[in-house]
């Protein structure tokens, strides 16, 4: 075997592979003390026009936190905050582009954050966790564990969150 083909072989696998993306949770207190979470309108398929989370695909050699930043940043213009790590979402089906696997990360900001729609992005706004539009992907699901892990069940139990 060539010198080329073996290391061509080296990160070759049988078995298929999940991509991996990053999702951000960011929570605050709105008017009234609600909770509000930001969201991006996607201006892309899948899910063009759908509220979802800032986030998207880990480029190659990049780690987890650093591709949480750089996505809200590039999808909100939003920096220097710091989050952490929610857990991993990997059910089957949840991307209709295939497998992928997402880690969610998540914080609560104090102070006046004003996202500002960038890169695919259509737009971005703070909302209501109560009452929100159906979300994009699995996110309604990763907002219930989100909201019950960060505000307790209690709280999570008070808020009808959309259910597919």
């Amino acid at each position: 075997m060539t010198k080329r083909a073996q290391s061509k072989k080296q990160h070759c696998y049988d078995y298929p592979r999940p991509a991996v993306t990053v999702d951000i949770i960011l929570f605050r207190r709105g008017r009234a003390g609600r909770i509000e979470v930001l969201l991006i309108e996607r201006g892309r398929e899948p899910f063009r026009d759908h509220w979802a989370f800032p986030g998207g695909f880990v480029d190659k050699d990049e780690s987890l936190e650093n591709a949480a930043a750089r996505e809200l940043k590039e999808e909100t213009e939003l920096e220097g905050i710091e989050f952490h790590q929610l857990g991993a979402f990997g059910d089957p089906g949840r991307d209709p582009r295939g497998h992928t696997v997402s880690v969610a990360y998540t914080a609560v900001l104090d102070g006046d954050y004003e996202p500002t729609a960038a890169d695919d992005a259509r737009s971005a706004a703070w909302r209501a966790i109560s009452g929100l539009p159906r979300l994009a992907f699995d996110h309604e699901k990763i907002l219930r564990i989100a909201v019950e892990r960060t505000f307790g069940k209690n709280t999570a139990r008070r808020i009808k969150i959309n259910s597919r």
